[in-house]
């Protein structure tokens, strides 16, 4: 775990004194919910800088004692302490802090809005920490319990999914009793892999295989845009299979989908 410390990223002293949560049923996730510079991805200064913006957007343009985060969470799996835990955040909303402690991911509805495997990777870091002191197992949407679109669609399709990523663990999805097994159609002929900064493959053998792994229970938006989500899916599917699990798509993983 990359662990930011408060120092390290020259956080301002609280205002006041923070109050004391030793304990919680869980953490809460959340986004920054504005434009978020795609700079980030080459920069991770501007990491930094943008959480500074954040504790100074908290302090001083809403009052509060300190940055609302438990926890922060940037596309380089970097993970920065705001309030850290045993500590209440100011987050979740009204009554609602009690509950769970807040993660938030550095990213945005506009600009950068998909979420690279650094990033989902950091979100596991920092859940996993918090799990070390004192926060239970439930993870949940900062919109759960709250009128809000915060984390946006991505990161809440992502928790329902059970947080796929690299070599976690996630749920397998639920399958229906008699999926229909087509003919499997032509491998188109490239390879489907998603890369964070890279162009993002479209067109209809994504299509093709997002409408597939949807016939087979899996979650999943048929959009013809090979994303995050897509590719975590597949990591999914290849985990389930017996494949190797890259989140690549290959002839091999292309067959085994209408297997």
């Amino acid at each position: 775990m990359d662990l930011v410390s408060r120092s390290e990223w020259k956080a301002r002293s609280p205002r006041n004194r923070l109050t004391p949560l030793p304990s919680a049923r869980g953490t809460k996730i959340h986004f920054v919910g504005s434009y978020v510079n795609p700079a980030l991805l080459q920069d991770c200064g501007r990491c930094t800088a943008l959480v500074r913006s954040i504790q100074a957007h908290h302090i001083d343009g809403n009052g509060w004692s300190d940055v609302a985060y438990n926890l922060l969470v940037c596309p380089h799996r970097r993970v920065f302490l705001g309030r850290g835990p045993g500590v209440l955040s100011a987050a979740n909303g009204s009554g609602l802090n009690q509950g769970h402690y807040a993660v938030c991911a550095l990213l945005g509805d506009r600009g950068l809005v998909q979420p690279t495997a650094g990033m989902l990777n950091g979100l596991h870091d920092a859940i996993n920490y918090l799990r070390r002191h004192g926060a239970g197992r439930e993870v949940l949407g900062h919109r759960d319990g709250y009128n809000t679109t915060c984390p946006g669609p991505v990161l809440y399709r992502w928790l329902q999914m059970g947080m796929p990523v690299g070599a976690q663990s996630p749920s397998a999805p639920s399958k229906p009793s008699n999926p229909t097994k087509p003919t499997a159609p032509r491998f188109p002929g490239r390879l489907l892999a998603y890369s964070p900064g890279k162009p993002l493959a479209r067109g209809e053998d994504v299509e093709a295989l997002q409408r597939r792994l949807k016939a087979l229970g899996y979650t999943i938006d048929v959009d013809g845009v090979y994303g995050p989500m897509t590719a975590a899916t597949i990591r999914v599917f290849q985990r389930t299979v017996g494949l190797v699990v890259d989140g690549i798509v290959g002839p091999r993983t292309w067959a085994a989908a209408w297997r």
